[in-house]
């Protein structure tokens, strides 16, 4: 199937209300490129002709159907199949629930009851959403939350195609190429992505499973020139690349990176893969999209996340918000943009979001300097107050992890009646490091580190490191594991968690 040039090279092109929705692009498309190609997985490739006639005819029978203002979709269906339903019922006006595939029966029971008949949010009256359709919710997310049920996010379409606009106007026209989306649309960035390449007009190459093979064969035949992926996904595609001995792929122009804390070190392997891909690493969240943003480069603080983009206010501290700030001074983070989420659904999470007078915090702590450069140290509810001190976990585990022996670390603090908390340390090595020294690390933070942030006790982790459904450290579980071990004199568990002496 032949993909026609992108007709649109001026920017000002997407700044138009026909792009006010997700799925308002799509009948544009339709007739200006029938023939190309808008959605490709391993199997498949729908033209946006073919897609739109899809989505028309789905369309009708949720109609026919008479569902409930949020639609749950079916976990079961396969990735292209699901960006088919999702545009579905979104066009018909209802709002779209994607839950994860890994949930176990009894979360995905509660979550479906939770949504059931669950109305419009009270602060966009119906006719505003008649005036504004772009205003209506249309999709619900959901992100691990620390009541042991996920924790639901809902937005609206005006906080998505924002952020599609604020992409072409930050990073140019490179970001108007086929977005490669290689991964669960349960998570939310591949949902993003595959929705952003629908939205500009050049389509998006899906996977129904990951594949860091085929997604550099994808990006070696051209069939998409961005790519968003997170680190992990990144790592895996190096080593792909190097065991395969794969040619530099000259076809990729943007890399967006997100989700975790990218390795910089690594960064000089990935410019050599893609040679002419503009790297970029944002910092952004479930509930409000698009943050700040940088040129990924190991040139930096690794605490640095860049400038906030264009269409975002940023502020540091405690409310009332209109009180001065030292810059430097770390303090909660602070974001006003049009991007941000609507409501939570399905949660009684005490960790959930502030909000206070149309500004949003998600409880990530970080200050700014003086050219107003966003660094971000860590979530609130992790901080660690050691001799008097604030500690943020994350800093020390993004020191531990430049070292090339470590696969994974988490760093924790339990109590301790003269410094506050004791900050451990807990680490797993790559294969084929056993012999690896404490010692060295130990040396690494006091070089790199204040004195007070370095760990005081080691552990080793031997066995698969825990991992949440969305990929992230589980380090609430390795903290129980770890607090039985140190308090209780626990058993042994099968995760091997060892002193490392």
């Amino acid at each position: 199937m032949a993909t026609p040039q992108h007709p649109c090279h001026a920017l000002e092109g997407f700044f138009n209300e026909s792009f006010a929705t997700l799925h308002g692009p799509l009948d544009r498309w339709a007739h200006q490129r029938p023939e190309a190609v808008a959605l490709r997985n391993e199997h498949t490739a729908l033209s946006f002709a073919q897609l739109h006639q899809r989505v028309q005819l789905r369309m009708a029978e949720i109609a026919s159907q008479n569902l409930p203002e949020t639609v749950l979709l079916p976990t079961t269906m396969g990735v292209l199949d699901t960006l088919v339903e999702f545009l579905a019922v979104i066009a018909s006006g209802s709002c779209a629930a994607l839950g994860d595939p890994a949930w176990p029966a009894h979360i995905l029971t509660a979550v479906a009851a939770s949504i059931t008949g669950l109305p419009k949010p009270a602060r966009v009256p119906a006719a505003t959403v008649a005036i504004a359709p772009a205003l209506a919710p249309c999709y619900i997310g959901f992100t691990s939350g620390s009541t042991g049920q996920p924790k639901g996010f809902r937005r609206n379409h005006l906080s998505w195609t924002e952020s599609f606009r604020t992409s072409v106007a930050d990073f140019g026209a490179c970001a108007t190429g086929t977005v490669a989306a290689p991964g669960r649309l349960s998570h939310s960035l591949f949902l993003f992505a595959a929705m952003m390449g629908l939205w500009t007009g050049a389509g998006a190459v899906v996977q129904e499973r990951f594949s860091a093979s085929a997604t550099l064969a994808s990006l070696a035949q051209g069939q998409a020139s961005v790519l968003l992926a997170v680190p992990s996904q990144l790592l895996l595609m190096l080593d792909v690349a190097q065991r395969q001995g794969q040619a530099p792929i000259v076809a990729t122009t943007l890399i967006l990176i997100s989700g975790a804390r990218w390795m910089r070190e690594q960064t000089p392997h990935l410019r050599h893969l893609f040679p002419n891909a503009r790297l970029i690493e944002f910092y952004g969240a479930s509930e409000a999209s698009y943050v700040a943003w940088r040129d990924a480069d190991g040139a930096n603080d690794s605490q640095v996340v860049g400038q906030p983009f264009s269409n975002v206010e940023l502020r540091i501290g405690d409310l009332p918000l209109d009180t001065p700030y030292t810059t430097g001074t770390a303090g909660r983070i602070w974001v006003r943009s049009p991007m941000l989420f609507m409501d939570y659904v399905h949660t009684q999470d005490p960790t959930a979001a502030m909000r206070h007078d149309g500004w949003l915090s998600v409880r990530d702590m970080g200050w700014l300097d003086a050219q107003g450069q966003l660094y971000l140290c860590g979530r609130e509810n992790r901080m660690l107050v050691t001799q008097g001190k604030n500690v943020f976990p994350e800093e020390v585990e993004s020191c531990l992890l430049t070292q090339a022996e470590v696969e994974y670390a988490s760093v924790l603090g339990l109590p301790d009646r003269l410094r506050g908390h004791r900050i451990h340390a807990v680490v797993q090595l790559k294969e084929g490091a056993p012999r690896f020294a404490k010692a060295a690390l130990v040396s690494l933070c006091r070089r790199t580190l204040e004195p007070y942030k370095t760990p005081r006790q080691w552990w080793l982790w031997q066995g698969p490191w825990p991992l949440t459904r969305n990929g992230k450290t589980d380090h609430a579980r390795i903290a129980q594991i770890l607090t039985s071990l140190v308090w209780d004199n626990g058993p042994k568990t099968d995760e091997g968690i060892t002193p490392w002496r």
